[in-house]
């Protein structure tokens, strides 16, 4: 199977980026506590957005701050003139509801589409931008010719930030869906021309299994042998067998910065 690299796959969509001028506007994005992954995801959208001209600014806050204060500070931030866009990092502390904090953005500024009127209007077919990880999958997808042509679907994981909505999308898509939740069988991957997973259990999908020709879109990651692996295990190279797949680290996650990006530039248009 070839990989499908996230990083030619987002400097495309980088450089679409950058025929236009970036919006006169701040990229916000709010972190609590001082998590290592979450300022790696940071650092990453800081150096994408420095890239293609976006002011991102991180509004940092300590750990111990409750649900209550961090939704009006993100509902403060939200409300400035100058901000266009306005990222939660996630995860939370286990003491925040997430979406009660999430509920603070304006859906006009929501570029994650994790609040609920955002995504309501994406559910409904409203919406003026997709979730990234959705956006993602459509991005792979148009890059391999095969919108319009997917016969069966398989998603692993019904989250909310990559199974759920990609589902949703899937079903306008394809002709036979299925979605394999925690502890579900695992056959429909085996006759599926797409797989979707954001289960971050390693390995939970052998590359042997899947049908010739398979593409595996992969969001899923976690440590497996004291290193970070995502959950397709490739087929050994001697297999031979045809298809398609994205890396982890080095697939989905560049794709899923530029297309938080796109979503910046496309809810500032004419501002």
């Amino acid at each position: 199977m070839q990989k499908i690299s996230g990083k030619e796959v987002s400097k495309r969509i980088i450089d679409r980026l950058k025929e236009s001028a970036a919006p006169n506007k701040i990229l916000a994005v709010v972190q609590i506590g001082d998590d290592p992954a979450s300022n790696h995801f940071i650092e990453r959208k800081k150096a994408a957005s420095s890239e293609v001209g976006v002011d991102m600014r991180v509004y940092r806050f300590k750990e111990g701050l409750s649900q209550d204060d961090l939704r009006k500070e993100v509902g403060r931030i939200s409300s400035q003139k100058k901000v266009g866009g306005v990222i939660v990092q996630l995860p939370l502390p286990q003491s925040v509801n997430k979406f009660y904090v999430l509920n603070a953005i304006p859906r006009e500024k929501d570029a994650d589409v994790l609040g609920e009127r955002a995504l309501g209007s994406f559910y409904n077919g409203r919406g003026k931008v997709l979730p990234p990880a959705v956006g993602a999958i459509r991005e792979i997808l148009k890059e391999l010719d095969l919108i319009g042509k997917i016969k069966n679907a398989a998603v692993i994981g019904p989250g909310f930030l990559v199974g759920k909505p990609a589902s949703t999308w899937l079903l306008g898509q394809v002709k036979n869906l299925s979605v394999i939740d925690e502890g579900g069988s695992m056959e429909p991957v085996k006759s599926a021309d797409v797989v979707i997973s954001g289960a971050g259990v390693p390995g939970i999908i052998d590359g042997s299994s899947v049908k010739e020709g398979a593409v595996v879109i992969d969001f899923g990651y976690g440590e497996k042998d004291g290193k970070m692996s995502g959950d397709f295990l490739p087929p050994a190279e001697n297999e031979n067998k045809s298809g398609f797949y994205t890396p982890t680290p080095g697939g989905t996650g560049p794709v899923l910065v530029a297309k938080l990006l796109e979503n910046f530039f496309i809810l500032n248009q004419e501002k």
